[in-house]
């Protein structure tokens, strides 16, 4: 029997969201530190711990057959692979920062100056976009001392919160490129390999809907159901059982989490009470 290889980032917190994601998927294995190679005994799938930017070419070469890593990583490497699944974790962006003293009005204001990155694919892209002539300084690491230390003009490097350029006196200027998590997948896989694949996809993005939503189970009125079932935006129908109490009835559904509250309250605007809202560990669709 076939198994797939999935090459996942040795540490950090792609690492542990990637861990987190697997094995709410049901895998089962180990993940301890300084660990290389891990098997699961559930699932015919091996896991190869590695560094993040050299996830993709070992996704390309047939190493690994498929890997999570950063959507950067994919694009800064350029390899001939194929992007199967937005992951929705570790979401971050790359922007350029300038030093707080430099007078910044536009991109424009880069012509001619150098900028310290560990992206020069995406940078050169986006200074290209906006006809921006750069000398670009390729760094592999502590690239916001780059201007201190009279390297380069500006910088460009990953962003989360924004605190450490701000501890370096550097301020954001342009956000132009946006990445998370991504599966990726060598492009060459067998019809078992993509049959294991589309398994592991099912898990993943049962997960990853359960949980983007809610369980709510709410008592109303016989006269409001109809009312309620039109602000309930289900995935199909909600579920309507009769209470012991004549007249009254419970009413169960799934709502998205960013549509929560303003569902919550038009609810018991409409009469609904005993409002119940539950966690969702998996949806299978």
């Amino acid at each position: 029997m076939e198994i797939l290889k999935i090459a996942v980032q040795k540490k950090g917190r792609l690492h542990d969201k990637s861990v987190e994601l697997m094995k709410k998927c049901g895998l089962d294995f180990s993940s301890k530190n300084g660990q290389l190679i891990a098997v699961t005994d559930n699932f015919p799938i091996e896991f190869l711990f590695l560094r993040d930017d050299d996830i993709p070419g070992y996704v390309a070469d047939g190493v690994a057959d498929i890997g999570i890593v950063g959507l950067n990583e994919v694009d800064e490497k350029n390899k001939d692979l194929t992007i199967v699944e937005k992951l929705g974790f570790s979401k971050c962006r790359i922007s350029i920062a300038v030093p707080n003293k430099f007078k910044y009005n536009s991109i424009q204001d880069l012509n001619g100056k150098s900028i310290a990155t560990s992206y020069p694919v995406i940078l050169s892209k986006f200074l290209d976009e906006n006809n921006v002539n750069c000398k670009i300084q390729e760094i592999g690491g502590s690239v916001e001392i780059a201007p201190t230390i009279g390297l380069a003009d500006a910088i460009c490097d990953i962003v989360s919160s924004g605190s450490t350029l701000l501890s370096n006196g550097l301020k954001e200027v342009e956000k132009f490129y946006f990445s998370q998590a991504v599966l990726i997948a060598n492009n060459s896989l067998t019809e078992e390999q993509n049959n294991l694949l589309n398994k592991l996809l099912i898990r993943i993005r049962s997960v990853n809907k359960a949980k983007r939503t809610k369980y709510i189970l709410l008592n109303t009125p016989n006269e409001k159901i109809e009312t309620i079932k039109e602000i309930l935006p289900g995935m199909k129908s909600p579920t309507i059982m009769p209470l012991a109490e004549e007249g009254w009835s419970s009413v169960h559904s799934v709502i998205e989490e960013d549509k929560f509250w303003e569902i919550i309250e038009k609810l018991k605007e409409a009469g609904a009470q005993g409002i119940l809202v539950i966690p969702i560990e998996k949806m299978i669709l």
